[in-house]
């Protein structure tokens, strides 16, 4: 596998400006590509071209160009002639559902282990994931399937804060997290914090930012991952 992939937790950290925080982690990706094709599916707030603009301005101090998947009239096609491959946040039901629609889920994967940097935040990040299952969105539409890309081996649970406001009743995303160790104890799930970053080079993974992750899995609940770790061990 030669997989180059960059999951963002976020698109942003604290009040900085849209994908900033990101910028020095993505240059690396840009090195020898140019043409990039952002695939803006988890938008439902705001249209296909809203968000592409969103994003080209976010990361205009890049060395690329950005079209959108849905200004092509073939986007199985778009992918393949892209460069790179930008993913966006949003809604991770609505997004798997039109990967699923337009039949990208195995094309995806198959051009990322194929060398093509593949850059996702927030509900781009959980795709790249076994499934979906660890997401924090509503469902807001069934899609064919939770299962999604598979780059990597485990589960994704980015934006992770065990936050409890006073006087809130409701589980604690560490509490969702446990749920789903005890009806599949077998499956990690690597949470992630916003501001930082899971990044697969080939067969090396890391965990990038300067915030902790957390690893879940089985009778292992919210065990503290070090900034810079080497998560190879996952793969």
């Amino acid at each position: 596998m030669s997989a180059n992939a960059l999951l963002l937790s976020a698109s942003r950290v604290g009040n900085t400006p849209y994908l900033q925080h990101a910028l020095e982690f993505i240059k690396p990706f840009c090195a020898d590509t140019r043409k990039w094709i952002f695939i803006p599916y988890a938008g439902v707030g705001m249209s296909n071209d809203q968000y592409l603009e969103k994003v080209r301005i976010g990361l205009s101090s890049l060395p690329i160009t950005i079209n959108g998947i849905h200004e092509f009239g073939d986007p199985k096609q778009a992918i393949k002639d892209a460069d790179g491959i930008l993913i966006g946040g949003g809604n991770t039901f609505q997004l798997i559902n039109e990967l699923y629609r337009y039949d990208l889920i195995h094309l995806i994967k198959e051009q990322v282990n194929l060398g093509k940097p593949y850059v996702g935040w927030s509900a781009g990040s959980n795709i790249a994931g076994l499934s979906i299952r660890t997401t924090n969105d509503m469902p807001i539409i069934e899609p064919p399937s939770f299962s999604a890309i598979g780059l990597v081996p485990f589960q994704i649970n980015p934006h992770y804060s065990n936050y409890q406001a006073p006087g809130h009743n409701g589980e604690t995303r560490a509490q969702r997290l446990f749920e789903f160790t005890q009806v599949d104890p077998l499956t990690p799930i690597i949470a992630i914090q916003e501001g930082s970053a899971l990044k697969l080079q080939g067969n090396k993974l890391t965990l990038v930012g300067d915030k902790l992750g957390y690893l879940f899995h089985g009778e292992l609940q919210e065990i503290e991952i070090n900034a810079g770790s080497d998560l190879s061990h996952y793969l």
